[in-house]
C-alpha cells in the first residue's frame, strides 16, 4: 500500500481541492494518506478530517515543512512513499502510476509531468515560464513538481539528507539521472504565481535554496550539473529567434534580480524565511481547480 504524505501550512482551501481528486476512484485501503498540519492558524486539520478514515491527520505547532515530513514518515507504515505538496493537484491514477514506477526498480525516485495553467498570469510571468519550462535541467529534474515518489531504498537516500529549506530540490539532486524518472502517464497540476512580485518572491526563495544545497558537500556536484548553461539558452533562441529572444532576455533579467535578492538571505544565513506567493493560491481558488 503506497503511503502519501501531505504537509500543510494554512492550506485548508487547497486540501479541499486536492483530497477529493486524490481519493476519487481509489479502492478501499489502496492508499495510506497522512496529512500533517504544521503551525496552522486556519482549519487545515479540520478540512483534512472531513474526508473521514481515508485520511489520517497529524498536528504539530511547529511550522516547518521538513519536520512535518519527518513526522509523516514516522506515522507512515508502507512503501512506495509519495510526498505531495498540498497546493498542487494529483489524481488517483497519477498516484498509482508514480507508485508503480518505483515499485519494481531499479528507479529509486519518480515525479509526474508538470501541468501549469498560465491563463490569467501577467505577461511577465508567462514569458518567464515559457523559457523555464523548456530548459533541459527543468524538464529532467524532479524539482518544481510538488510531488515525488520513492521506493524504500530511495527513502533511505532522502533520510540521509540534512534539513534544507527546499526539500524538492534536495530530493532531485540526491538521485542520479539513472536513478530517477519523470512519469509521462502522471501529471501534477501546479498553479504558478500570477504577478511579477510573487514570481520574484518564489524565484528568490528557489535561488536561496540552491545556494543552501550547493553548500552541502553531498549535493554540490549534482547541483553544479543541474544549472542552466549559456548553451541551453542559446539553443532556445535559435529554435525561434523572433519569439524567444525577448523572452530569454526577460528570463535572464528576472534571474539576475532574484539572485541579488537571495544573496542577502544567504549572507545573513536566513534559510528559514519562506517567501510564499499568495497569488498562485488565489488563482487555484478562482479557477476552481480546473486545468488547461
Amino acid at each position: 500500500m503506497p503511503s502519501i504524505i501531505v504537509p500543510a501550512y494554512n492550506e485548508a482551501p487547497a486540501l479541499r481541492r486536492l483530497l477529493p481528486r486524490l481519493l476519487a476512484g481509489a479502492e478501499p485501503d489502496e492508499f495510506e494518506v497522512v496529512v500533517i498540519a504544521n503551525g496552522c492558524t486556519d482549519d487545515s486539520a479540520e478540512a483534512a478530517r472531513s474526508f473521514g478514515p481515508a485520511v489520517r491527520v497529524l498536528e504539530t505547532p511547529v511550522a516547518n515543512k521538513f519536520r512535518a515530513l519527518r513526522l509523516g514518515d514516522e506515522a507512515a507504515g508502507s512503501f512506495p512513499r509519495i510526498y505531495l505538496d498540498s497546493d498542487v493537484e494529483l489524481g488517483c491514477a497519477d498516484a498509482r502510476a508514480l507508485a508503480a514506477a518505483v515499485q519494481a526498480g531499479p528507479v529509486l525516485a519518480a515525479a509526474p509531468e508538470r501541468e501549469i495553467p498560465l491563463a490569467g498570469c501577467s505577461w511577465t510571468v508567462r514569458w518567464y515560464y515559457e523559457v523555464w519550462l523548456r530548459l533541459p535541467v527543468v524538464r529532467s529534474g524532479l524539482f518544481g513538481r510538488g510531488v515525488i515518489a520513492v521506493s524504500a531504498a530511495g527513502y533511505e537516500r532522502l533520510a540521509a539528507i540534512p534539513e534544507l529549506m527546499g526539500d524538492d530540490l534536495a530530493a532531485s539532486l540526491a538521485f542520479s539521472e539513472q536513478e530517477r524518472t519523470v512519469v509521462e502517464q502522471a501529471r501534477a497540476l501546479i498553479y504558478p504565481p500570477r504577478t511579477l512580485a510573487d514570481l520574484v518572491r518564489r524565484r528568490t526563495r528557489v535561488n536561496t535554496v540552491t545556494a543552501q544545497a550547493g553548500a552541502r558537500a553531498e549535493l554540490a556536484g549534482a547541483g553544479a550539473e543541474a544549472r542552466t548553461s549559456r548553451a541551453d539558452l542559446m539553443a532556445l533562441i535559435r529554435s525561434a529567434p523572433v519569439r524567444m529572444t525577448p523572452r530569454v532576455a526577460w528570463f535572464l533579467y528576472v534571474t539576475v534580480v532574484t539572485r541579488r535578492k537571495s544573496r542577502k538571505a544567504v549572507a545573513a544565513g536566513d534559510f528559514a524565511t519562506w517567501l510564499r506567493d499568495e497569488s498562485s493560491r488565489e488563482s487555484a481558488t478562482s479557477t476552481g481547480g480546473t486545468s488547461v
